[in-house]
């Protein structure tokens, strides 16, 4: 496992991938390409999507000092705060139209922290202080809005005054009232704005998250992350989902690093070590060299998720540099590289990552290439973050 190697696939395969995507005609970048790799420029773009993709350029900039990638980062950011964003209430929208019209208005949590996190990255890239003041907004206005005494609320109308069915990020036949998904991704972004600003209201709320992640979202007695809760967050259904057990160990360790407190890190440390055991225990599959998917009471989901593996990637590395383990944890981390190397890395000209492998190691040719969902963050950010590791 080597750095170049990674190099190599974010340059020559990802960057090139989304370059081609951006759509010069109604902004934005093309939303939908399906497995066969057909281009729908009708296809609805994303919000989430699209702040995923600033997000990535942005970041890809920091790393490689190339000015394309900060004009392509430009592009997205034009596009969400033009389109996108909502100029009499506030907060993005859930997605829009190829032409930029609004197609769905609702204010959901999740989205406005991925919007956060993309705005706070753009601004440590550009220096454009103007997506700093929005990040604040929205931030602003979901503290106010989507929280009340326990956690945080998901889905809201779009003036921010009605609490909605959370069909979104329900799954599995439940619907939650609230979910570790997006806690751990309003602590991704609240950690890269106060990596951006220092503010101590957000290191008081990104506090708040990591708490709520300790004291009611980690099971000690099964070292693993609750997945669904109903409003008083008390757990609902019996789920373990692999892929986001491993990739919030290592956010968890960098909302730590971020914030500077050695007990704190010490603290969640601990908790980490036992999360990433039990996944090496009982979701890496040795014969594969792969992470299975997740667990549904007795039922196990053996699907290879394209993203589920690219945290496996950086999780294991993590735990590795942190001493939560031996040399094992960078075997599995350099197993699930060549995994994806040989299975889940799309070979056909103008392909990129497949979504999702079966047993057999073939795709799923019902799961798009590029879709709201399907973007160039875990992948692009595996390779930006084993860059930086594997170079230190």
């Amino acid at each position: 496992m080597d750095s170049l190697e990674f190099r190599k696939e974010l340059t020559e395969h990802i960057i090139p991938f989304w370059n081609r995507l951006k759509d010069d005609e109604n902004g934005g970048f093309t939303g939908f390409m399906d497995s066969a790799l057909n281009i729908d420029k009708n296809g609805e773009k994303g919000v989430i999507l699209h702040s995923r993709i600033l997000w990535f350029y942005s970041n890809a900039y920091l790393l490689l000092k190339d000015e394309s990638l900060l004009e392509y980062a430009k592009h997205a950011y034009c596009f969400l705060t033009e389109k996108c964003l909502d100029k009499e209430y506030g907060g993005v929208y859930w997605s829009m139209n190829a032409d930029g019209t609004v197609k769905d208005d609702i204010k959901h949590t999740y989205c406005q922290a991925f919007f956060v996190y993309a705005l706070s990255s753009y601004y440590r890239a550009s220096g454009n202080k103007d997506a700093l003041k929005i990040a604040y907004d929205v931030v602003e206005l979901v503290e106010k809005h989507s929280t009340d005494d326990v956690a945080y609320l998901e889905k809201l109308s779009r003036d921010w005054t009605t609490v909605l069915a959370n069909d979104e990020l329900s799954e599995n036949g439940l619907m939650a009232d609230k979910t570790m998904n997006t806690t751990l991704h309003l602590m991704e972004a609240y950690t890269e704005l106060y990596l951006a600003d220092h503010n101590e209201k957000v290191l008081e709320r990104l506090k708040f998250q990591l708490e709520l992640t300790y004291n009611t979202i980690f099971d000690e007695d099964g070292n693993k992350l609750l997945v669904f809760f109903d409003k008083n967050m008390d757990v609902i259904g019996d789920i373990h989902s692999y892929g986001h057990d491993i990739e919030a160990t290592w956010l968890i360790d960098r909302a730590c690093d971020v914030i500077g407190d050695k007990e704190l890190s010490e603290k969640y440390g601990a908790m980490n070590k036992r999360v990433v055991r039990n996944i090496a225990d009982i979701a890496y599959h040795k014969e594969t060299g792969s992470l299975l998917n997740e667990r549904e009471n007795d039922k196990i989901n053996t699907w290879r998720i394209w993203w589920v593996q690219a945290e496996t990637v950086v999780g294991f590395i993590n735990a590795y540099q942190r001493g939560y383990g031996d040399k094992e944890y960078l075997y599995i981390a350099a197993n699930v590289w060549k995994f994806i190397q040989e299975n889940i890395v799309d070979k056909r000209e103008g392909g990129e990552w497949h979504s999702q492998l079966d047993d057999s190691m073939k795709f799923a040719e019902f799961k798009p290439v590029v879709d709201p969902w399907k973007c160039p963050y875990h992948n692009g950010r595996m390779c930006i973050e084993a860059i930086e590791r594997l170079e230190k």
